[in-house]
Parts: C-alpha cells; sequence; structure tokens
C-alpha cells in the first residue's frame, strides 16, 4: 500500500473527474458572471449578491482543491489477486456467532456500509487488511468488541 494514497474504483475515480472538469469550467464561469453582475449593483461592502457569490466562488474553488489532490493521490483498486490474505480489493465472509457477514474492503470514497462495502481506513477494514482464512479477528466498535473469523476471502 502507498502512503498517502487514495484508493478508489474506478468509476469513483471517473465520476470524481467529471465533477472536477463541471467545477473548474461552467461553475467557475457561473460564479464569475454572478460577481459580475452583483458589481454593478454598487457599494460592495454592503451587497448581499456579491458576498454570496464570492462565498460560492470560495467554495468552489476549496473542492476544485480538494478533487485535484484525491485524483493525484488516487489508486485505482483492482480486482485482488488471490494471495490467501485480505487486501484492498478483496471480499470476504466473516462470521460472528450465528451470523455470517459478507464485506468488501474499498477506499474511503467508495464506502457504503450498507452495501457491505467497508473502508480501508475504517476500524473493520483496518483490523481485516492482512488476515488470513481462519484467524479471528477482535474489533473494537462503539457498541464493543466484536469478534470476526474469517471464513472466505476473494
Amino acid at each position: 500500500m502507498q502512503e498517502n494514497a487514495e484508493y478508489i474504483s474506478a468509476d469513483k475515480l471517473k465520476e470524481l473527474k467529471n465533477e472536477l472538469e463541471i467545477l473548474k469550467s461552467s461553475k467557475r464561469q457561473e460564479i464569475s458572471q454572478r460577481i459580475e453582475e452583483a458589481k454593478k449593483l454598487g457599494d460592495l461592502s454592503e451587497n448581499a449578491e456579491y458576498m454570496e457569490a464570492r462565498e460560492a466562488q470560495d467554495q468552489n474553488e476549496r473542492r476544485i482543491y480538494e478533487l485535484e489532490d484525491l485524483v493525484k493521490r488516487a489508486v485505482v483498486i483492482q480486482k485482488s489477486k488471490p494471495t490467501g490474505k485480505v487486501q484492498i480489493g478483496s471480499t470476504i465472509k466473516v462470521k460472528s456467532g450465528s451470523e455470517t457477514k459478507t464485506y468488501h474492503i474499498v477506499g474511503s470514497e467508495d464506502a457504503d456500509p450498507l452495501q457491505g462495502k467497508i473502508s480501508n481506513e475504517s476500524p473493520i477494514g483496518k483490523a481485516l487488511l492482512g488476515k488470513k482464512v481462519g484467524d479471528v479477528v477482535e474489533i473494537k466498535t462503539p457498541s464493543g468488541v466484536i469478534k470476526y473469523t474469517i471464513g472466505n476471502i476473494s
């Protein structure tokens, strides 16, 4: 694993690049036009339209910066090759008592716990990484300690 890397699916990376392109082109132009229109209204110190447009510009530029940084650090998650160990991209079945759960280890941008997609940075994801079939993992959660036995890795 690369330090400071952001693990992400190819689809999510494409989605983020599209958002970045929109923010850098049409959204910037739209905000610039709003600022110009607001300037025509007079005194900028008491011009709510101007202040709102400048705030929108600041938010847009912050999001552009975040997305550019994310895209730069992005490492596309490939379907994991069987290594016998849990890694980013792995799908694993774990058992806790009589309950069996399936998790897919993904990057934080793709995480969706309700769909079984857990981040490699989450407490569960961190605890499972590097483990093998049959390993018992204890995970501290807000609701207490959970013990999982790894049943399958694919």
